[in-house]
């Protein structure tokens, strides 16, 4: 087949958009807008946990509306679903056999390319068996029906298991394309890789949520936020800070889970106070998890109760922003702000791209990369690490010398965000390539 197909089928795994998270909403949005302004003919299909096909319109960058087939995928004991993942692994040893019994080995037959991007972080067995069996057998489903795999840029291990280890292993060199987010899972992914590496099909890259655009949601916060935004004062910092509630709700879950040594609500709490009372800004509470406020993981729900906690005499300065605005819309507010704090990587992914003075509590590594690709590992404060006062006192400190933040942010964002346009282009020439094959 030539190189001038009409339409390239896409199937993409590993991003769904209807998980509550806008870390994942924000791969999914940078992978379907990203890939589809290279090859405006790629058409795009996504697995999610819901059931049957659907076919919906995103609103993803101000204008951008595309069209994109949803597929359910989903885990469990049901196996008589076409969409449970075991009954499709199982179906996918056995050719036309297989497709004639299950729709979902149909849509993937059909596709020209599938690419994989393992919720961004989940690629590893520390989460569990289960939650790996989840993510590799996707990828190893496309290669048994010979479908090319492309593995977009992701962390890669550990793994703890050597027989998990091998499944990943084997996803890895199976893949006709593989990207590392950061240099730390490049070293892994050559590891796994071994006499199998290839420069040309082995990148180091960065997190796809570079490239992800923002879209206005000016409409949908409410009036005293809106008013906060469009009437910035210069002399008047707009401080936002984003609370985990994974964290924040369940205390016991950091120390025994996470190995923190500082106390998170301590250091959410006395930040914020030592803000209102020391300086003139106003607070914007802003969540990145937009799960029901009843569910732990919560950003929402946590923000509330910070704001909640503060004292009344401050309270005109605080802010909460809402659990209905999208991947694209919260980076619109982040990118207003005039600095930035997040827990949740992909919260400060959305400020650093942006050139937002930002620093990251963070308790997983993977942050520290992501921070020193922008060179600005030193806005990273880890509680494993920091006792509660020390913490407090850095994000003290990163505040007060946001400016030069801002400055050494400035000067390596226009590299990162080459970086970023860049591998999308390889990516797209790549998909293109092997669509020619099929």
């Amino acid at each position: 087949m030539s190189d001038m197909k009409s339409v390239i089928r896409i199937g993409l795994f590993g991003a769904a958009p209807d998980t509550s998270n806008m870390g994942v909403s924000a791969l999914f949005a940078s992978t379907v807008e990203g890939i589809t302004r290279f090859l405006p003919n790629a058409r795009f299909s996504v697995f999610d946990n819901e059931l049957g096909k659907r076919t919906k319109t995103h609103h993803f960058s101000e204008g951008n509306h595309i069209e994109v087939e949803h597929i359910g995928l989903r885990g469990g004991h049901r196996y008589y679903l076409q969409e449970n993942l075991t009954t499709i692994s199982l179906f996918s040893h056995f050719g036309g056999l297989g497709a004639m019994f299950n729709s979902v080995i149909r849509d993937i037959d059909h596709f020209d390319v599938m690419l994989d991007i393992s919720g961004g972080d989940s690629f590893s067995d520390i989460y569990g068996v289960k939650r790996f069996m989840s993510v590799v057998r996707p990828k190893l489903i496309a290669l048994k029906r010979q479908v090319p795999l492309i593995l977009l840029p992701q962390t890669y291990g550990p793994y703890n298991d050597p027989k998990l280890g091998e499944l990943a292993n084997q996803a890895v060199r199976g893949a006709d394309m593989a990207w590392a987010r950061d240099p730390n899972s490049f070293e892994i992914l050559k590891t796994m890789l071994g006499e199998n590496f290839d420069p040309e099909k082995h990148k180091s890259g960065v997190d796809f949520a570079f490239s992800l655009g923002a879209r206005s949601a000016e409409d949908l916060i409410d009036a005293p936020l809106a008013r906060l935004i469009s009437e910035r004062d210069a002399n008047t910092p707009v401080v936002g800070l984003n609370v985990s509630g994974l964290i924040y709700n369940d205390p016991q879950a950091a120390t025994s889970q996470y190995g923190f040594k500082a106390d998170y609500k301590e250091i959410i709490h006395g930040f914020s106070n030592w803000l209102l009372t020391e300086t003139g800004a106003k607070l914007v509470l802003i969540p990145h998890v937009m799960s029901h406020p009843l569910y732990t993981e919560s950003d929402f729900a946590a923000c509330e109760k910070v704001a909640a906690s503060l004292p009344d005499e401050y309270q005109e300065r605080v802010f909460v922003s809402p659990n209905s605005l999208d991947q694209n819309q919260v980076k619109w507010l982040i990118s207003k702000m005039d600095w930035f704090c997040g827990t949740r990587m992909h919260s400060t992914i959305a400020a650093l791209s942006r050139g937002v003075p930002t620093a990251a509590i963070a308790y997983s590594d993977k942050t520290k990369g992501v921070f020193e690709t922008c060179g600005q590992g030193s806005e990273v404060y880890d509680p494993r690490v920091l006792e509660t006062q020390a913490l407090v006192e850095g994000l003290i400190g990163s505040f007060s010398h946001r400016g030069k933040v801002e400055a050494g942010l400035t000067a390596a964002l226009p590299k990162i965000i080459g970086r970023a346009d860049d591998q999308l282009h390889m990516i797209a020439d790549k998909i293109k390539l092997l669509s020619s094959e099929q």
